[in-house]
């Protein structure tokens, strides 16, 4: 299947990176926990095997931290488009269909997301799905695939709220659309979901510096992530 994986992240700058988180980790601790999460989801989406992978950064990629990680997982790094999360997802996914005939899309913090979730939501638009959902705990999404342009799924919707799932559900059922949900899976976004993080992944919260051996980094990253996807599917 000629597809596309999309992984959004913000460059991880202190202040700017994971917010909510920063006001239980401090802005610094806040950042390496974006950079970390940034490097388990690319790790996944490299063991996938089932893409092209694309970095969208936000505001772009020339954060020395994501064009290292581009370089690293192969991924063609991009710059997000303007406006909302909404409008930048809809862009995203409708210049990868453009070009192929599947595209997904997820975001970085999302540590149960693995490889096995990541194949399943191709395979399901490879079976004939219109669209593909992964639901969050939270009430969001932590993925979304598509086969076809669908812009009122990213139109006048509250994101980062509770009902983004409910919402986009409705969308789909309105639009005549075939999609399927894969298992629901638990994000990190506030400070209330760092306890489950220290169970299933204590290095996450590590207050050393990200390591720079691609070696040593990426077998830390394999490490970590067998765990989290064992605890934090729980």
């Amino acid at each position: 299947m000629n597809a596309t994986l999309i992984v959004f992240a913000k460059a991880p700058r202190p202040g700017r990176a994971k917010t909510r988180l920063a006001r239980a980790l401090g802005a610094r601790a806040a950042a390496r926990l974006a950079a970390r999460l940034l490097e388990r989801t690319l790790e996944a989406a490299r063991a996938a095997r089932c893409a092209r992978l694309e970095l969208h950064g936000a505001p772009d990629c020339a954060h020395p931290t994501l064009r290292r990680l581009a370089r690293r997982y192969r991924a063609r790094p991009r710059a997000q488009a303007a406006g909302d999360l909404g409008a930048r997802m809809r862009a995203a996914l409708e210049a990868a269909l453009a070009r192929g005939e599947a595209a997904v899309l997820i975001g970085s913090d999302c540590p149960a997301l693995g490889a096995r979730h990541l194949r399943a939501a191709f395979e399901a638009l490879a079976s004939g799905a219109d669209a593909v959902l992964a639901p969050a705990a939270d009430g969001g999404y932590a993925l979304i695939g598509l086969r076809r342009p669908a812009p009122q799924l990213f139109e006048r919707i509250a994101w980062g709220g509770a009902q983004v799932l409910a919402a986009t559900r409705a969308r789909l059922a309105a639009a005549g659309l075939r999609w399927l949900e894969l298992a629901a899976v638990h994000d990190i976004d506030r400070p209330a979901d760092l306890a489950r993080l220290r169970r299933a992944w204590p290095a996450a919260l590590s207050t050393r510096p990200v390591r720079r051996g691609a070696r040593a980094s990426a077998e830390a990253v394999r490490s970590g992530a067998r765990a989290t996807l064992a605890r934090l599917s729980d």
